[in-house]
C-alpha cells in the first residue's frame, strides 16, 4: 500500500503552500497519498485582519496579534475533515513565522484535542518560511508536535531576502499592496517571497524524505 501523507499548515499570503504544493507534487510522484489540510484561521477576535488580501492597514493589521504571538495565545479555527480520517505515515507542518515563533493558527491546531490522536507515534516534519527568523517557529513547533507524541524527523526552512531593515520594508510594501516594488518608504528594497530556488529546495527536501522514510514501500 502507498504511504499516506499528510499536509498540515496557514498561508495567508500563499507562500507557505507554495513551498508545500511543490513538496507534495515530488510525494506524489513517489507513489505516496498525499493530502492537503489548511487551516482556516477564524478567530473572532483575531482574525478579520487576515480574511482579505492585500491587508488594509498594514501596520495596525500587522500589530493586531504581536501581543497575543508574544503571549502564545491560541484562537478559533477550523480544519479539514483529513485530520480526522485516520493514520498517517508522515505529517508535514508548514509554519509560516508571526513575530518570531510559530504563527496563532498552526499553534492553535497544535495545542487541540485533533493534534493528539493524528500525531501519536507518526513521524513529522516541519517547513518554516519567514522574513528572517526561523528557529523560534521550528522551536515552538517540535515542542508543541512532540508533547503531543510526534516523532520529529527533519526539517527545512526558507528566508525572504535582505537584510534585517530591507526584508522587512519589503514584507509590509507586499502585505499592504499585494506587489512587487522597487522602493518603500523611499527605501531601495529587494523582491519578497519565496524563489524559484527555494520551491525546488522544497522540491529536494520532499524527495529527501521520501527516501529516508518510504523507500521499498
Amino acid at each position: 500500500m502507498s504511504a499516506k501523507v499528510l499536509l498540515v499548515y496557514y498561508s495567508y499570503t500563499g507562500q507557505t503552500q507554495k513551498v508545500l504544493d511543490a513538496a507534495a507534487d515530488v510525494l506524489r510522484e513517489r507513489g505516496c497519498e498525499v493530502t492537503l489540510a489548511p487551516i482556516e484561521f477564524v478567530d473572532p477576535q483575531y482574525s478579520e485582519p487576515f480574511t482579505r488580501f492585500p491587508m488594509r492597514r498594514v501596520w495596525p493589521d500587522m500589530f493586531s496579534v504581536f501581543k497575543a504571538q508574544g503571549r502564545g495565545e491560541t484562537g478559533e479555527i477550523r480544519t479539514p475533515d483529513a485530520v480526522r480520517a485516520g493514520d498517517y505515515d508522515l505529517v508535514l507542518f508548514g509554519s509560516p513565522t508571526w513575530w518570531d515563533t510559530v504563527s496563532m493558527p498552526l499553534r492553535s491546531f497544535l495545542e487541540s484535542k485533533e493534534a493528539g490522536p493524528l500525531l501519536n507515534g507518526t513521524p513529522y516534519a516541519v517547513i518554516t518560511v519567514c522574513r528572517r527568523y526561523w528557529r523560534k517557529n521550528l522551536e515552538a513547533v517540535r515542542e508543541l508536535a512532540d508533547k503531543q507524541g510526534g516523532r520529529f524527523v527533519d526539517s527545512i526552512h526558507f528566508e525572504y531576502p535582505g537584510g534585517q531593515l530591507t526584508s522587512m520594508l519589503s514584507l509590509t510594501s507586499y502585505l499592504g499592496s499585494g506587489e512587487y516594488r522597487d522602493r518603500y518608504l523611499g527605501v531601495k528594497i529587494p523582491t519578497t517571497n519565496i524563489s524559484a530556488a527555494q520551491v525546488d529546495q522544497a522540491r529536494a527536501f520532499a524527495g529527501r524524505l521520501a527516501d529516508r522514510l518510504f523507500d521499498g514501500k
